[in-house]
Parts: C-alpha cells; structure tokens; sequence
C-alpha cells in the first residue's frame, strides 16, 4: 500500500492507482541513446549552427504540442546524455539550452514539466522558469545541494537508482551501449535498500513523502538479465510504499534482447511497458508518446477495470 494516495502539482491531481501516467521524453541533447536528441537534429539542419539555440527550442515546442495532443501529463526535460558511455555536459552549456526550452515550454503550454538532471544549479533554475518537478538520475547522491533545492522550492522529485559507470560500458556500433559485470549480492534487495536511502536524504532535507516518486533506474548499472528480473519483479520495488515510475523506452535492454537498434524498438518498448504497469508502475516514461499513449490506456483497461 502506498504512503500517500494522490499527489498534487500545480492543481492537477495523480490519483495513484486510478490510472497509468504518462512522461514524454524531450532529449535537449546531442548525443541521445535512442536517436532523438534536438540538438543533434538542428545540427543536421542547420550545419553551420547559425541558429541553434532558437531552432533547438522551436522544436521541442513543436514536439512538446504534439505530445500534449496525445495525452501526456509530464514533459520531462533533459540537456545531458544517459547512455552508457557519454560523455558529461558541464553546467554552463546545460543550462543555456535547458532554461530557454523550459521558458518556452512553460509559457505555451498547460502541462506540468519535469527537469531531468541530476545538478542543483540547473533544477533551481529549471523551477525558477517554471519546471514543476526533478527527476534525478542519481537519487540525490550527485550533487550534495540539491536535496535542499528540492525542498526549499516545495518541488516533488523522481528519486533513481543508479549504479552506472564507465569501467562497465559495453558499446557496440549497432545496438549501442549497454552494461556487463554489474555485481549485485540480491538484485531486487539491493535496489531497495539503496532507493531507500535516496529516501533518507530527502526526508532528511525537509521532503514529505508525498512528494517522492521513485524510479528503480532501468538500464542504469545493470546487466541485460538484471533489467529483465527487474521489470518482472517492479511490485516488489512499489512494496516500498512510494509512486513509481518506469522508464523502459528504446533501452538497450530491448535492443540485445531482440537485436535491433533504438529506432526499431517499439514492439519491444510497447512489451515492457504494458508489463510494467501489470507490475504497478504508476507513471512510464516514453519517447514514442501517442503510440505509448494508446498502449497505455488499452492496458489500464484490462488492469485495472475493477477499480
């Protein structure tokens, strides 16, 4: 049973439960795992980089139009690459292309939007342009500060685990990067224990527990097996009593369990995530949003028509 039954951001209100929310991924990136990276598409557009900046934010609003057309509830906003083996974006370049998006995003649309990054500098100035949320990859465990951030804004945040590391990336040119040798004593004990104490420093800084959702980082420092034991067992994570959410979408997982690249991974992103909501995920996070979207409401039906 979780601790809290809804939570309520900017008056919309995520009964938790009553149905499966939705995350649109907007990858404000150059190098993004799954091929959509605007910065990397306005590169292709425009080679001489006249106007990057400007074209950059014209087509995540563009892409985020679309994506409240089709029903999401949560723009998530990232400028840094999580793929295995990529490279860091230092805080000056994610901010001057995440803060403008976030603005714009912010001033046309009625939808709540969440600030992918795991920096306390650029969630404080995501929220001062009007993000709604934080989603940390590393689960407040990367940047000392911004737990406090966090709090002092009254910010609800996606707390992730995360065991990523470069000593064990395996990338291959087809498929992409993934991770091999990743030790757990108990995979699913480990993970708890460890989103716990992410937990711990939120609680610790002043955060309610209405306010945290967790994430168990799928694809983040785990093996291919360990992804799939993972997303059969995600009721064991939601046992902890907090939202979760699920972000399955294109990852390498899919890619070497089917042998296909990130562009041709729907079939197997549109497996994971009706399991995953079979297994209680409560929020999913996808790139492919109105195709997500139509998975999404189909599995609600049979899942939780008693409800």
């Amino acid at each position: 049973m979780l601790r809290t039954s809804h939570l309520v951001i900017d008056n919309k209100i995520f009964r938790w439960g009553s149905r499966t929310y939705l995350m649109g991924v907007l990858n404000i990136t150059e190098d993004s795992f799954s091929g959509d990276g605007l910065r990397a598409r306005v590169s292709t557009l425009d080679p001489n980089n006249e106007h990057s900046l400007s074209s950059v934010v014209s087509l995540a609003l563009e892409l985020g139009k679309q994506f409240v057309k089709a029903g999401v509830d949560i723009l998530d906003v990232g400028g840094e690459s999580t793929r295995p083996g990529s490279q860091p974006v230092s805080l000056g370049e994610e901010l001057s292309y995440v803060i403008p998006v976030v603005s714009a995003l912010s001033a046309e649309l009625d939808v709540l939007i969440s600030i992918d990054t795991y920096k306390a500098q650029v969630a404080e100035s995501a929220i001062q342009a009007g993000a709604h949320l934080v989603n940390d990859i590393w689960g407040f465990h990367a940047d000392p500060e911004m737990a406090s951030v966090v709090a002092r804004w009254n910010a609800p945040v996606i707390l992730m685990h995360n065991r990523s590391s470069w000593v064990h990336a395996e990338i291959k040119e087809r498929l992409g990067g993934r991770y091999i040798g990743i030790a757990y004593e108990n995979l699913i004990e480990d993970i708890k224990r460890e989103l716990l104490e992410s937990v711990a420093l939120a609680q610790a800084a002043g955060i309610s527990d209405e306010k945290i959702i967790l994430d168990p980082g799928i694809g983040f420092g785990k093996t291919v097996e360990q992804n799939l034991e993972l997303l059969n067992r995600l009721d064991e994570i939601r046992d902890l009593g907090y939202p979760l959410l699920f972000g399955p979408s294109r990852k390498s997982f899919i890619g070497y369990t089917l042998d296909l690249p990130p562009e041709r991974r729907l079939e197997g992103t549109t497996a994971a995530v009706a399991v995953g909501i079979t297994r209680g995920a409560d929020l999913v996070r996808v790139h492919d949003v109105e195709f997500m979207a139509r998975v999404v409401r189909m599995t609600d039906a049979i899942v939780r028509r008693a409800e």
